[in-house]
């Protein structure tokens, strides 16, 4: 079976009453008649947040600006007539109307004033209507599986004849341009300590100390493969607190493994984790992994240490 793998990024759009804005699959979308948050998938080498702006614009007519990230959800659709399986790393962002503002509509509903933009369905685009929605109303209609669990609704299985169109293959130089989706933790104990990895020669960062994680497994949920990953890295039992931020790492000519640049666009999650009962950090994972060695690091060791940015950044979040 072919493997797909793909990111994408939604808003959470709540009118002046509490309800969410939920736009409708058209008929020549992958899945025609059911509904979603609006946003799609995010191009190589896009910042989730700019995203975020650009899909709200096309597919709603909004200039929306973006809050923070509410959730990082997995989808799996596997198409068996088609032998693929597609993965979807959602990212799910709350979202305002920019330089506008919500108000009554003479009749009902919502509209939003001009500098905002005026609420419509795009135009021959992936999705024929928009509504607003209360929880009850959602419940009633058939829900993309992401929607619904952002929702607080039961997840129900779409309809099996549901005529769908399948997504074609990405197309480019597929080779030399790799988008990645990936999780880290900012993982401490309760003694107030930080967990760091180092990264193994011949990877992008080699010698510093980074955040604890790494690419998730075609199938598997981010904070899962953070899990994962921890126990790989540093031998740890964690568990996942809360979600902190998303980051996002342009680099058009790494050198990685591979022994050639690539093109590299990374989409990171990172969570805060609290490991319970820390042990000694040892890598666990077969050798020739990307982790050299983990420790522990009391935060006034952490200053001065070699870092990558993204583990500089989150260390500095470091507030129980």
């Amino acid at each position: 079976m072919e493997l797909r793998r793909g990111v994408g990024v939604h808003g959470v759009l709540r009118d002046s009453g509490g309800r969410v804005l939920l736009g409708r699959g058209a008929g020549g979308g992958p899945y025609p008649g059911v509904w979603q948050l609006p946003g799609g998938g995010i191009a190589h080498a896009e910042h989730p947040a700019d995203a975020v702006v650009r899909l709200f614009a096309a597919e709603t007519g909004l200039r929306v600006a973006v809050g923070p990230v509410r959730a990082a959800i997995a989808d799996v659709a596997v198409r068996r007539a088609e032998d693929v399986a597609l993965h979807t790393d959602r990212l799910v962002f709350e979202v305002e109307v920019r330089g506008g503002r919500l108000r009554p509509e003479p009749g009902g509903g919502d509209v939003v004033e001009a500098r905002g933009g005026r609420l419509r369905p795009e135009p021959g685009g992936g999705g024929d209507a928009l509504e607003w929605c209360t929880a009850e109303e959602a419940a009633a209609r058939p829900l993309l599986p992401f929607t619904a669990e952002l929702l607080g609704l039961p997840v129900v299985p779409l309809p099996a004849d549901l005529p769908r169109v399948l997504p074609a293959a990405p197309a480019g130089p597929a080779v030399d341009r790799r988008q990645r989706f990936a999780a880290y933790g900012l993982v401490t104990d309760p003694s107030g300590r930080v967990l760091l990895t180092m990264i193994a020669d011949g990877y992008p960062g080699a010698g510093r100390w980074h955040l604890p994680g790494g690419g998730t497994d075609h199938g598997e949920q981010p904070a899962a493969g953070l899990l994962r990953e921890l126990v790989e890295e540093a031998g740890q039992v964690g568990r996942v607190v809360d979600l902190l931020a998303v980051d996002n790492l342009h680099n058009p000519a790494a050198l990685g493994p591979e022994g050639r640049p690539l093109d590299w666009h990374g989409v990171r999650v990172i969570y805060r984790v609290r490991v319970d009962a820390p042990t000694d950090a040892v890598v666990t994972e077969l050798a020739g992994g990307s982790t050299a060695r983990a420790a522990w690091f009391v935060p006034e060791q952490v200053t001065g240490l070699p870092m990558t940015d993204v583990a500089a950044r989150a260390t500095g979040w470091n507030v129980s």
